[in-house]
């Protein structure tokens, strides 16, 4: 493995901090050009999820890395259990780059996977177009411009001559859509890393320190099919499946009487987001799928809100004749608490981010799931933060015209480079 290692540079050690902080960022403005390439590179290699096959993009990265002289490892899941879990191929990667000894492991996580562009976009979704300052395209903002982000970090870092400690580590992982189990969740339950801290990907106006949890359930409704001549002679999937959203929106409604206490999240939130079933216009649907999506605040229970969830669909259909119900969990995501340790990258990203932005940055939670919980689950002290705007609708992030502001992807970069220098130096 080819190892960087900084050796202590007498010119560095007499710099100021102030003059520290101006050769990292005075190095990412002279290679910001260089650094937007990349990103359009990146978002034009498409990675829909579905179908989910982004080893392609993976090997991509490996390749632009490797050519840097960077050592990559390459982290293949294995294809069955890539196609149980509904994907076509992921590919992992780890890419290492060793200091001196005594500092801490850092990851730096971002994710490559994307929901498929869908309709109504007025650019290109894979040409990675820049009109007024923004680039577009699929995951522009989430998450490919966070790969730019934490590399040309690294690289700026790397470029000072600063007298580093420790490791930074980075995680490009693949399936965040499908819930990361098989990305970061994957890589840390293999015993591929071990971080002291870990950085996910996020947005500039703000450091995320917690986030919700989900539960999500395929709810299947079982009934008789039989011609629509003579409906008293099946049992009604449809009709019992109204019965079964109508408890649900009831109980969604009143889930706004539950608030959290952390500034950023507000209430749990329970939808019906996917509907199939019957046959034919003319015969009673004798099988209905709903797939149910419950989001749950920090502060909850996660056994417990799955079993309450459970009981209000039994109990919607309680007594139906010819009617039963298979739940199916399809996802939990565990929701992210604050970690002891987390305090310090907090403070750093905060302090840097306000010299950077011209303006005080909040500490607080998203009302999204991320991977950021996997590394939680860990015992690894994690926080979000990098390039975007100030809120989610702004990046339009999963929607149509998905966008990056490149003087946000130009802050977020030199906030991101000096919070390391802080662990590292």
């Amino acid at each position: 493995m080819n190892q960087h290692t900084t050796t202590d540079n007498a010119g560095a050690d007499r710099l100021t901090p102030d003059a520290q902080a101006s050769s990292i960022t005075s190095w990412i403005d002279t290679h910001f050009d260089e650094q937007v390439a990349l990103l359009q590179d990146l978002v034009r290699i498409p990675t829909d999820t579905p179908p989910g096959n982004t080893a392609p993009h993976a090997e991509a990265v490996a390749t632009t890395l490797e050519s840097w002289g960077w050592d990559v490892e390459r982290h293949t899941v294995h294809e069955k259990q890539v196609r149980d879990y509904g994907m076509q191929s992921i590919t992992n990667l780890i890419v290492r780059r060793h200091y001196g000894k005594g500092g801490p492991v850092v990851a730096l996580n971002a994710h490559g996977d994307v929901v498929p562009p869908g309709d109504g976009w007025t650019k290109p979704p894979y040409g990675a177009h820049i009109e007024d300052g923004r680039l577009y395209g699929r995951a522009a903002a989430v998450s490919k411009s966070d790969f730019t982000t934490y590399l040309h970090a690294v690289k700026a870092l790397e470029a000072s001559q600063l007298p580093l400690r420790g490791t930074v580590e980075f995680h490009f992982t693949y399936d965040e859509e499908f819930g990361g189990l098989l990305g970061p969740g994957w890589l840390l339950e293999q015993g591929l890393t071990k971080p002291d801290y870990a950085l996910c990907a996020s947005f500039s106006y703000e450091v995320v320190t917690a986030h919700n949890g989900c539960l999500q359930f395929a709810v299947a409704v079982h009934g008789k099919a039989t011609h629509g001549a003579m409906p008293h002679t099946g049992h009604d999937a449809l009709q019992a499946a109204t019965q079964i959203l109508q408890a649900v929106y009831a109980k969604a409604a009143s889930l706004k009487n539950i608030s959290s206490s952390i500034p950023g999240i507000d209430s749990p939130t329970m939808i019906v987001g996917h509907i199939e079933g019957g046959t034919n216009t003319n015969v009673v649907p004798g099988k209905v799928v709903l797939k149910l999506d419950r989001r749950l605040i920090p502060e909850e229970d996660p056994e417990q809100v799955e079993a309450e969830v459970r009981a209000l669909i039994l109990s919607a259909v309680s007594g139906l004749p010819g009617i039963h119900v298979d739940i199916r969990r399809i996802l939990r995501a565990n929701a992210l608490r604050p970690l002891p340790g987390h305090e310090r990258m907090v403070a750093s990203l905060q302090e840097h981010a306000r010299t950077v932005f011209g303006e005080d940055i909040p500490a607080v939670g998203t009302p999204l799931y991320a991977d950021a919980r996997l590394y939680g689950e860990h015992g690894v002290p994690v926080v979000m933060y990098g390039a975007g705007p100030r809120t989610l609708m702004e990046s339009k992030a999963k929607q149509a015209d998905e966008n990056v502001v490149l003087e946000d992807l130009r802050g977020a970069t030199k906030v991101v480079a000096l919070m390391l220098a802080d662990l590292l130096v």
